[in-house]
C-alpha cells in the first residue's frame, strides 16, 4: 500500500511504499510501522498509525495521508505537491522495540512537535 504523508501545513514530509517502512522524500528511511504503531529503526517508540494518520505520544496528530479519516484530529489543510523522491538509502536493522506506552485519546490538535524532531531528533 502507498502512502504519501503531510504535515501541519499540508507539506509532503514521508512516504511509503509497502505500508511498513517510512522513507523522507530525500531517500532516508525514518521509521516502521508495526501494526499500529510506529518506531525508530533504534527501537523507540514514536507514536501510533491510525485511521490513516501518525498521532504523537499526546493523542495529537503529526502527519496525515490521502487515506486520513476527515472529521478526527484537527482541520486537514491544502496538501502542496509532493516532492521528487531520490534514492533511497539502506534500511538499519530493526533494534529490540521499547515498551509501548499507554494510548491517549485522540485530540483535535497538531502536534507542538515537527516530524523533524520525532523521526530524526532535531
Amino acid at each position: 500500500m502507498k502512502l504519501n504523508f503531510y504535515d501541519c501545513n499540508g507539506t509532503p514530509y514521508a512516504y511509503s511504499e509497502d505500508g511498513k517502512t517510512l522513507y523522507t522524500f530525500e531517500g532516508r528511511p525514518v521509521a516502521y510501522i508495526d501494526v499500529n504503531d510506529i518506531y525508530a529503526f533504534a527501537g523507540s517508540h514514536l507514536g501510533y498509525f491510525e485511521e490513516g494518520s501518525i498521532w504523537d505520544h499526546h493523542g495529537n496528530m503529526l502527519l496525515f495521508t490521502d487515506m486520513s479519516r476527515f472529521g478526527r484530529g484537527p482541520l486537514k489543510p491544502k496538501r502542496s505537491l509532493r516532492s521528487l523522491k531520490t534514492l533511497k538509502t539502506r534500511k538499519p536493522l530493526k533494534k529490540l522495540k521499547a515498551r509501548r506506552p499507554i494510548k491517549p485519546l485522540k485530540s483535535r490538535c497538531w502536534s507542538p512537535s515537527s516530524p523533524k524532531e520525532i523521526f530524526l531528533g532535531l
